[in-house]
């Protein structure tokens, strides 16, 4: 349904705005007015402006109303998948040691390059679909499968084509610091000047670049090599975010940091002096407890330290076909709760406005005047039932941009 202004009238909301007292910034009992697309006014219905009065009235019941979900951290285009590889950790193999054989990002870089755009596409879109009907409005997708100038570009010109056939924003990001191709045999830095650095400017010239990422790690870039890629994303206009210290502490949060970084992920051994740096920056903090729970890891995420020093916390699912073959963003919300002690309201708050702020998207992950009617309607009345419950779904209705 499609109309040019209506009313939600009797919704129970979770404006997620934290200029609102109480947990959620929750309002009984509330009406949202909704014209062009836009929030234009949310408040008790026996206050409702005299220009709204007769605009269609939508009956929610009680029914919990959320800012739309955001899933911040993606990888969903991609060839293949690395199920033998699943078996093979079952079996007590690491993912270093799998990468390091051969397996994990490479073997999926062997499955994109081979793979057409349209096949790329048509293995993506179930998992969006999925994405969607979870209410989500807004997805982040990287490149990274490709560690070459064409298919890095063919990977995001997919990922923006996903925005076209489906009522779901994306945002693109070039992840060419990624791995070490095999052909380079291990030469990190000969493969950062010779492909990683052409590639982003020929996928910026193209114009399919809205962030720069890397993953720095043992098995993948060093602080100083991921740097050079920065430097680059400066020049060009483009903020950054980064993969760091979800295997090791090799200082890439830091690194991040100094940069103004959107966002710093994964960070399961980030150290207190790391998390004053995200706090320092405004750097938010991308918890992703799916390659956590894939992986068997053990090392937590410094969720106590984050609060502590008042870093902004998102959680995302990773959905990736090796680390974290997950496309449920509810699931990643409860995995975060129980995995690693999160609260439903920060999990929530992770997945709407912070997730909006780990891409600098600032028209979406609250409710509030001015801002984009990306609405999730919940058969739910407690917003702790969306990170309690596993392997169910209450949506009720997904609002995109104002349309039911």
């Amino acid at each position: 349904m499609t109309e040019h202004g209506y009313i939600l009238t009797n919704a129970t909301v979770a404006t997620m705005d934290p200029d609102i007292s109480g947990p959620y910034g929750l309002l009984q009992h509330t009406d949202i007015a909704i014209e062009n697309g836009l929030i234009c006014w949310i408040g008790a219905q026996e206050d409702t402006p005299a220009k709204y009065k007769n605009l269609p009235r939508h009956d929610m019941d009680g029914r919990l109303i959320t800012p739309a979900l955001i899933d911040c951290h993606t990888h969903i285009v991609a060839g293949g998948n690395r199920a033998k590889e699943f078996e093979m950790r079952l079996q007590g193999a690491s993912y270093e040691k799998i990468a390091r054989a051969g397996g994990g990002i490479v073997s999926t870089v062997k499955a994109t390059r081979a793979a057409r755009e349209a096949d790329l596409l048509a293995d993506a879109l179930p998992r969006v679909d999925a994405l969607i009907a979870e209410g989500v409005s807004l997805i982040e997708v990287k490149s990274g499968y490709g560690l070459d100038v064409k298919t890095e570009q063919k990977m995001l010109r997919v990922a923006r084509r996903i925005g076209d056939l489906r009522p779901i924003r994306v945002r693109t990001t070039f992840l060419g610091a990624h791995a070490v191709p095999a052909e380079f045999g291990g030469d990190a830095d000969g493969y950062i000047d010779q492909v990683c650095i052409p590639a982003l400017r020929a996928a910026h010239t193209e114009g399919l670049v809205d962030a720069v990422d890397g993953f720095c790690e043992g098995i993948a870039f060093t602080p100083p090599q991921i740097a050079r890629v920065f430097d680059v994303a400066v020049e060009l206009g483009l903020p950054v975010k980064l993969h760091a210290e979800q295997l090791s502490n090799l200082g890439g949060a830091k690194m991040a940091a100094s940069y103004g970084a959107l966002s710093v992920d994964h960070i399961e051994y980030l150290d207190v002096s790391g998390v004053q740096a995200l706090a320092a920056a405004k750097t938010t903090a991308v918890i992703l407890p799916g390659a956590f729970y894939t992986l068997r890891e053990t090392q937590k995420p410094p969720i106590d330290t984050l609060r502590k020093h008042g870093v902004a916390m998102a959680v995302a699912t990773d959905c990736n076909p090796g680390s974290s073959p997950i496309s449920s963003l509810l699931l990643s919300m409860n995995m975060a709760c129980t995995l690693f002690d999160m609260t439903p309201e920060e999990a929530l708050a992770g997945t709407t406005r912070n997730a909006a702020r780990a891409l600098g998207i600032k028209d979406s992950g609250m409710i509030k005047t001015g801002l984009r009617a990306d609405l999730a309607v919940w058969n739910v009345k407690n917003p702790a039932e969306l990170s309690y419950r596993i392997g169910f779904n209450p949506l009720e209705t997904r609002i995109f941009k104002g349309e039911i």
